[in-house]
């Protein structure tokens, strides 16, 4: 099923990120997650892709085996930094051929030893070429990301707000934002993406606090913040494990609550290979909502 027709439905969409495992500790731990996850009937799942393609065969497997032998609907990412168009056409006819209807297409980050002339060998600068390209054949649902707190190589929020709508205007059928922890921001976001046209769903992105130390690192890499009050409450506990978990699911809990009571079509859980939060933020809204 195509994730833009669960959103016009007008009941809220659930979905999981993972992430290709790397070793076979990783695939154990990931199998006991899918499955405790499974268990909730998400809308869809979403698995990342590597830059450059770091872990394509991986992605792409893991893609097919969540789809086609689990049978949850799966959307892939696909990045394009330093892709060539044959390969890029190569790829989307395989998504296709083993029944993946939904992309969710970006750029990709910058491999650590590239430089500007590296990334102008490929054939897609942008995330929105491979929109418009994707889009071209008449195949695929895609989804692009937005940023409530701006991408980092934005010069203004304006400037990433027309990149935002280029996209869309490209192609893209929904947006799935990057992680954030003040609901403000996102729903400034949203209203400033109508002012600017968009109307396509804007799907928050939510990723529960389980490790003080390694959600400041994940902030400061993407560009996010996290806000002074929720920063006094976890940086006195960011030695005690199941006292920074616990503060961190309330946290997601309030957060997602006030998300679905203020309109957003759904909720992203970017899971990190991890169950547990997610299975205890989802049983308690569904007492809630």
């Amino acid at each position: 099923m195509k994730i833009i027709d669960l959103l016009r439905s007008g009941k809220p969409t659930y979905s999981f990120e993972f992430f290709p495992p790397r070793n076979f500790s990783s695939i154990l731990e990931l199998g006991i997650n899918v499955g405790q996850l499974m268990k909730l009937s998400p809308s869809f799942i979403s698995v990342t892709y590597g830059a450059g393609g770091s872990t394509q065969e991986a992605s792409f497997d893991l893609t097919d085996y969540l789809q086609n032998k689990i049978g949850l609907t799966t959307m892939a990412h696909y990045t394009c930094i330093n892709a060539q168009a044959a390969k890029v056409a190569k790829d989307l006819e395989h998504l296709s051929s083993i029944n993946i209807e939904n992309l969710i297409l970006l750029r990709g980050d910058r491999p650590a030893s590239a430089d500007d002339q590296s990334v102008l060998k490929g054939d897609f600068q942008h995330a929105s070429d491979l929109i418009r390209y994707a889009s071209g054949t008449g195949k695929f649902c895609i989804g692009a990301a937005g940023y409530p707190e701006m991408h980092p190589e934005s010069a203004t929020r304006e400037e990433d707000l027309r990149y935002l709508k280029y996209k869309v205007d490209q192609g893209a059928d929904f947006i799935i934002t990057q992680l954030f922890f003040d609901n403000n921001l996102y729903f400034d976001f949203v209203a400033r993406a109508r002012a600017n046209g968009i109307e396509t769903p804007i799907i928050p992105g939510i990723m529960p606090v389980t490790n003080f130390r390694q959600i400041r690192r994940f902030t400061q890499t993407c560009g996010a913040s996290i806000p002074w009050q929720l920063e006094e409450l976890l940086a006195p506990h960011q030695d005690h494990p199941d006292k920074t978990y616990q503060i961190g699911v309330d946290f997601a809990i309030k957060q997602c609550c006030e998300l679905l009571s203020g309109g957003a079509p759904g909720l992203h859980f970017y899971t990190l290979n991890k169950s547990r939060a997610t299975v205890d933020i989802f049983h308690a809204l569904r007492g809630i909502i």
